[in-house]
């Protein structure tokens, strides 16, 4: 009997231990008045029973004041979705440290990476009052994941292990397990990511759009309404929990959408029932309201230099670092803090290896060309001219900050070295050239490769146009041509175009514990193999099994990695497919690290001076918690 209460007994305690320690509760004034009416409970009532109590000194941070609206900017009205990114609010997630801890969760429990148990907060509630529990888990797996009609292809790859979906069970409202007959490491980690994958949603909210629950004529009722086709077409409309864009949809996040529809400034209050506090008892986040203006891309550095920002990176680059420092001395009201970049490459060309060009696809496929390509870069003479040196010239490899980084992987392929070039391409077949040295491909038309960007960046078409000159000297034409990052995506996806460039591996600081997944043709959005992620993606509905040796070595060394019982297994299979990008040059990196221009209000506090800017793991400035950033003031 005892052994069977073992773990409740357990949970017991540890709920009780932070209990103990809770502060008493203060109200915020943004919510009073709400409160003094009745139409909200008071904060003690509005907290879950154990929330998280933040322990600001130890992170060599000061407690807040309430209070004032935080002004940031975004280029495009579906970037609100990046106050899902800042807030971070996330089932476990990463701290400074980018180790992982409960967030959401008041614990998880792991028993050999096949069995997790994930506890709830007792008393946790959504952002509208609806109680936070093991049902809106059971909904989401039941009735969203597991519908053929709103997930048409099943529950996401990450909850696969050796092939195999999880036996999910709900033994009570605070207790969610996942279970699986083989190891699945990375389970854990996926939830702490930028993007996460969401495996609850708000039952109670959204039930009333799901055929199974509500009352056929109210919905539809409510498919006329909305001009959907289905109802499952306006279940999935408004259950957007990453775009942010439903201003009813319930969430967890620091902040909640208080705008409906599109507009230039969107608006984001705190959320009343949010589950974090400090040491002395005041409900985070310490900001009330932020605002996010969407302005045009070129507007960025000029409205931040003109003190128009209190927060802002993201739209920011390393050139635009000399007028930000001019609005300082100018006045300007802010500072210029220079954070390292986590991606593998500030700047990566992907030739396409899934291009539907028959010719440019075997071109692309013989090692020695991408190899070729990749020694005719001057990274030297780009990284003077753009980055004032400051920036680390090499192929794409991981970061310093990774256990797993080497120099030699950086510097494969990587010197300037046109002669060899020169020999490579010749010995590919590609020696025979026109009368202004520009190469022919073995059909005859001569060798311009067309390189396409997102037209956001000014330093990655500078970049090119260095790159244009390298490779010309070589006898490759390099045509550079700028188009709308989704119409970029789309054309890669679909083999139409020949190269791409884009930053390199979003996270370029891999643990152990981080999945090599992404170094495995197991996504579209890996822009050297498209058709190859795809295959994976849909398991071999569309696109292409790869058919590249050092290719399929990779998807076997993951499935090593998922295996693995240890560390050391774990970290082998990692540097082996780190050996593999390097050696075939599947991506050419050309810089890596450089500064990330981050703008701070001078009355903005508990933003680290140095930290690192990344995508994963990091979600830009989430892993730094903007719900403990406060304006030394009280206002904004």
């Amino acid at each position: 009997m005892f052994d069977v209460m073992k773990p409740l007994l357990a949970a017991l305690c540890l709920a009780a231990l932070p209990a103990l320690a809770q502060p008493p509760v203060q109200e915020s004034a943004f919510w009073r008045a709400e409160v003094d009416a009745g139409h909200l409970p008071p904060v003690a009532e509005r907290l879950p029973e154990v929330p998280l109590v933040v322990d600001l000194a130890a992170k060599g941070r000061t407690h807040g004041v309430q209070g004032g609206t935080l002004n940031t900017m975004v280029t495009r009205s579906k970037d609100i979705r990046q106050m899902v990114v800042y807030g971070y609010a996330r089932l476990a997630g990463y701290g400074e440290d980018y180790k992982l801890r409960p967030d959401i969760l008041l614990d998880y429990e792991n028993e050999n990476n096949r069995r997790f148990t994930l506890r709830l907060r007792p008393g946790h509630r959504w952002s509208n009052g609806d109680p936070f529990t093991s049902d809106d888990f059971r909904y989401w797996w039941e009735d969203v994941a597991n519908n053929e009609l709103l997930s048409p292809s099943g529950p996401p790859d990450f909850l696969r292990a050796g092939g195999q979906l999880p036996r999910v069970s709900f033994p009570d409202e605070t207790t969610v397990i996942y279970e699986w007959d083989h190891p699945n490491p990375g389970f854990l980690h996926t939830l702490a990511l930028a993007r996460p994958p969401f495996i609850y949603r708000p039952a109670k909210f959204l039930k009333k759009f799901h055929a199974d629950y509500a009352d056929p004529n109210a919905l539809a009722e409510e498919v006329d309404y909305a001009r959907v086709k289905s109802w499952a077409a306006l279940h999935n409309k408004y259950d957007n929990m990453y775009k942010f864009d439903n201003h009813e949809l319930p969430t967890l996040q620091p902040w909640i959408n208080a705008s409906a529809g599109k507009k230039i400034r969107h608006q984001f209050v705190r959320n009343p029932y949010y589950h974090r506090i400090d040491s002395r008892g005041v409900q985070l986040p310490y900001i009330d309201t932020v605002e996010m203006e969407i302005v045009g891309a070129g507007l960025v550095a000029a409205k931040s230099n003109a003190g128009e920002t209190d927060l802002q990176a993201r739209g920011l680059d390393f050139r635009d670092i000399p007028i930000l420092r001019k609005g300082e001395k100018d006045g300007g009201n802010y500072r210029t803090y220079l954070w390292g970049s986590g991606a593998a490459s500030q700047i990566a060309i992907y030739p396409n290896l899934n291009v539907n060009d028959p010719v440019w696809r075997k071109v692309f496929r013989d090692v020695r060309v991408r190899r070729a390509l990749s020694l005719a870069i001057n990274r030297r003479a780009i990284n003077r001219a753009l980055y004032f040196n400051l920036a680390k010239p090499g192929a794409m490899a991981v970061l310093e900050q990774s256990a797993f980084f080497d120099q030699s992987l950086r510097d494969a392929w990587a010197d300037f070295d046109p002669e060899e070039a020169n020999r490579l391409l010749d010995e590919a077949g590609l020696d025979k050239r026109d009368a202004y040295g520009i190469r022919y491909l073995p059909d005859g038309r001569r060798m311009e490769l067309i390189v396409e960007t997102a037209g956001e960046r000014q330093e990655e078409e500078n970049a090119l146009q260095i790159i244009t000159d390298d490779w010309r000297d070589v006898g490759v034409k390099l045509v550079m041509r700028p188009l709308d990052r989704d119409i970029l995506r789309n054309r890669v996806f679909s083999g139409t175009t020949m190269a791409s460039t884009w930053f390199g591996w979003d996270n370029g600081l891999p643990q152990p514990y981080t999945s090599p997944v992404y170094l495995a043709p197991t996504d579209q959005t890996f822009l050297s193999w498209p058709k190859w992620g795809q295959y994976y993606q849909t398991g071999g509905q569309a696109g292409e099994p790869p058919d590249l040796p050092e290719a399929q070595r990779l998807l076997s060394l993951l499935e090593d990695w998922e295996a693995a019982t240890t560390e050391e297994e774990r970290s082998a299979a990692w540097r082996e497919m780190l050996q593999i990008h390097a050696d075939q040059v599947f991506a050419i990196g050309v810089v890596a690290a450089a500064p990330q221009p981050v703008v701070v209000s001078n009355r903005l506090r508990n933003v680290p001076e140095q930290a690192i800017w990344a995508w994963d793991p990091g979600a830009h400035f989430g892993v730094y918690r903007p719900d403990e950033f406060y304006f030394e003031d009280g206002q904004g």
